[in-house]
């Protein structure tokens, strides 16, 4: 659903424009517990944190190409609320975007594929209608990195031949990482308040880390992923991204629980918290003990270093006990394993998927995404072919030894022997490392360039991964990861929280300065 591996020529009159036009449309609060409390408070409406938030798009989106579709119905949506026609649920009258790997009625679901432009959704998927149902407006669909970065090992993140290249608003000529791109991008610019991603391996993290946000990648079981474009049923999940840890733990509340028509999910209503914000305390971090995963921190630059170093001072003035030198075994082996079996899974899951789509939606199968990408190669693949696609579509059934095998070994590798052994041996209450390095440069040419990531041993054992920003290396975000045991996702937003109250505030991008860096070209 998505892991790290154009129309690139726009004009930017727009995002040039922003800083006169930015002031003028940012609502006094922009959090979603800021909106939540002013709408209780009869300072605002639905209808006018639409207006607001609609507008912003309008004007800004062209820059960065964070939104790639809007929701029609969506001004109704708001109207409704404000008339009470609907349940004043908690997320009531608040504006969110979705991933466009997700489905929700009356939009196209393209995971940024030109193959999937007439998959119109009839139905929201389950995870959708519990954000509706809490009163939740959904603005539109955000791009991703196209078949969330499974076509190519050198894809880009954030582009796709549905939504072209989605641009970092900290420096539109850096990437915002894949494949949430425009789900992190549109956030930080102050597009949308929140914005729901998924994640297979580090594309909720990544993205929120380089884009200055609070990622949450939940338990794989925890949030449904029915109607949700697959790439790998052992690995895939929603989250949230969010300009805080509330605002995570909030929407948390409404997307976690069991789905009938999702197996992985049904143990989820017995572990999920009551309120994920209840413990969200600036005490949290005192007495707990966090492990330093040293190779995940190794790798980085000085000034990354600098500031996860700040950090850890940081975490030990609240409390905490910082037990460094962490050595989590097998991150070596992991890798290979883990493409084997995200290859197996996305043929499998995805040739399932498309078998139910609309009659609309040409492509049946992923031979024929593979045949129709080679048909329509200069707009599909102008920057980057599809051999990790190819090379899925050669692999056999997943009851194949090569899977079976591989699959139980990196389960176990990442989890009972790798992440458990380590919290239980150490007494830790989490894992640190930086979540990943700056945002690095968009090129075609070479691809993503990652200066290190502490995602994949979490999201191989389907573990929950955190993401708070740190603070910023030379003007750029960088996130702090903390990652722990399955279903410890409220323990992990009560540290992420006091560590976010500890930490000096981060700022948002000054478009002002980053307008002009994004004229020149991609290469």
């Amino acid at each position: 659903m998505s892991i790290y591996f154009c129309k690139p020529k726009f004009s930017l009159s727009l995002l040039a424009a922003l800083p006169l036009l930015y002031g003028q449309q940012v609502l006094a609060s922009e959090t979603l517990h800021e909106l939540a409390q002013d709408l209780q408070a009869g300072k605002t409406t639905a209808q006018q944190i639409f207006d607001s938030y609609d507008a912003r798009i309008q004007m800004y989106n062209q820059g960065i190409q964070a939104v790639t579709t809007r929701n029609p119905q969506a001004r109704a949506d708001a109207l409704a609320v404000d008339q009470q026609k609907i349940p004043r649920g908690s997320l009531a009258g608040l504006p969110l975007l979705l991933k466009d790997n997700i489905a929700a009625r009356g939009m196209a679901t393209t995971a940024g594929s030109l193959a999937l432009a007439d998959n119109l959704a009839a139905q929201d998927a389950p995870v959708v209608a519990r954000l509706r149902a809490a009163g939740a407006i959904i603005l539109g669909k955000a791009n991703l990195s196209e078949w969330a970065n499974l076509r190519s090992s050198q894809s880009t993140s954030g582009w796709s031949s549905a939504g072209g290249q989605t641009r970092n608003p900290y420096a539109p000529e850096r990437s915002p990482c894949g494949s949430s791109a425009g789900s992190g991008a549109a956030v930080a610019a102050r597009l949308i308040p929140a914005a729901i991603g998924t994640e297979t391996d580090g594309s909720i993290v990544c993205p929120a880390s380089v884009n200055g946000l609070v990622g949450l990648k939940p338990t794989i079981g925890l949030v449904s992923r029915t109607g949700i474009v697959p790439l790998s049923h052992s690995q895939d999940t929603a989250g949230p991204m969010t300009l805080n840890v509330r605002d995570a733990a909030m929407l948390l509340n409404v997307m976690a629980g069991s789905d009938a028509q999702d197996p992985a999910t049904r143990a989820a209503n017995r572990h999920r918290s009551k309120d994920y914000t209840a413990g969200l305390q600036t005490s949290a971090l005192q007495g707990k003990r966090l492990g330093i995963v040293r190779k995940l921190v190794d790798g980085y630059d000085t000034a990354t270093k600098m500031l996860f170093d700040q950090t850890l001072v940081t975490l030990i003035a609240q409390g905490a006990t910082v037990v460094d030198q962490i050595d989590l075994p097998y991150l070596e082996e992991l890798d290979k394993d883990e493409l084997t079996v995200l290859l197996y899974e996305f043929k499998a899951d995805l040739n399932a998927y498309l078998a139910k789509t609309p009659a609309t939606v040409k492509t049946r199968t992923m031979a024929d995404v593979i045949a129709f990408n080679k048909q329509h190669a200069d707009t599909v693949m102008p920057h980057f072919a599809q051999e990790l696609m190819e090379q899925a579509q050669a692999k056999g059934k997943l009851s194949d030894a090569a899977y079976r095998q591989a699959s139980a070994r990196i389960k176990l590798r990442a989890g009972k022997q790798g992440i458990d052994a380590v919290l239980k041996k150490y007494k830790l209450d989490a894992l640190i490392a930086p979540t990943t390095g700056t945002a690095w440069l968009i090129d075609y040419k070479a691809g993503d360039v990652l200066e290190g990531s502490a995602s994949s041993p979490a999201a191989i054992a389907g573990y929950p991964h955190l993401t708070v920003p740190m603070g910023t290396v030379r003007g750029l975000p960088v996130g702090l990861s903390l990652f722990a045991g399955a279903w410890s996702e409220a323990k992990l937003l009560n540290m992420g929280y006091a560590f976010e109250q500890a930490r000096p505030a981060l700022p948002a991008p000054s478009l002002a300065i980053t307008a002009t860096a994004a004229t020149a070209e991609v290469k």
